[in-house]
């Protein structure tokens, strides 16, 4: 039993992941290049952590998803539209 349930809950995940595509977790740096390659970025930012707040990052470029997060918030180049989102969730593997 504790074989078929184990087999449901990845089953789960990555039907989750179908869901949401591919999403690339990145450092911020990276993130920061990223949007410097776009002419108009759109960023979704996000509040995260229980016990130590983290800023969150969501772009997609060239149909992938790129994630990033960072203890302060990033300086985003001024042509970036923001969505404010109340937090990001990205399944885990």
């Amino acid at each position: 039993m504790g074989a078929a349930a184990g087999a449901a809950a990845q089953a789960a995940v990555i039907n989750a992941v179908k869901a949401s595509g591919v999403v690339v977790k990145v450092e911020a740096a990276d993130f920061l290049a990223i949007l410097r390659r776009m002419d108009a970025p759109l960023v979704v930012t996000g509040q995260g952590g229980v016990f130590k707040k983290h800023v969150q990052y969501l772009t997609s470029y060239r149909g992938l998803a790129f994630f990033t997060t960072s203890p302060s918030p990033l300086v985003l180049p001024g042509r970036t539209e923001i969505v404010a989102a109340k937090t990001i969730k990205i399944p885990e593997l």
